[in-house]
């Protein structure tokens, strides 16, 4: 399996900026059309586990009405593909209304309509660990 091939790892690198700014922007659409319509697609939050596409969309548009996800800055980030139609992306950032650090992982597949988000985690970095 050869790893980071030059032009898949654009693409990737392109779906995973995509779905940074609709996030950042708070466009709900998006962020739905980039995660695999399916359910057994995975989303695991802050503050909830969401199971399925229909979960995912729901939420997404409930905090859309809310005013979005907290802004955050970026502060490392690796994006790593296997063969042709694999990859991960993960992130660590920091919020910049609070400046606590967290986290980002996404599993992301090359499906007939595009790079699609399969999995996803997201966690905040607690004080220490109990």
């Amino acid at each position: 399996m050869e790893i980071d091939i030059p032009e898949v790892l654009a693409e990737l690198t392109a779906a995973f900026e995509e779905y940074e700014r609709a996030l950042l922007s708070n466009n709900p659409e998006v962020l739905i059309r980039l995660f695999w319509p399916d359910t057994r697609t995975i989303r695991y939050g802050v503050a909830e586990n969401l199971y399925g596409a229909d979960a995912i969309a729901a939420f997404r548009h409930k905090r859309a009405e809310r005013g979005g996800a907290p802004q955050r800055k970026t502060t490392r980030r690796q994006i790593t593909t296997y063969g042709r139609d694999f990859g991960t992306t993960n992130i660590e950032y920091v919020r910049t209304e609070t400046g606590k650090p967290g986290r980002q992982s996404q599993t992301w597949m090359r499906t007939p309509d595009g790079w699609r988000i399969v999995a996803a985690h997201v966690s905040m970095l607690a004080d220490q660990d109990r």
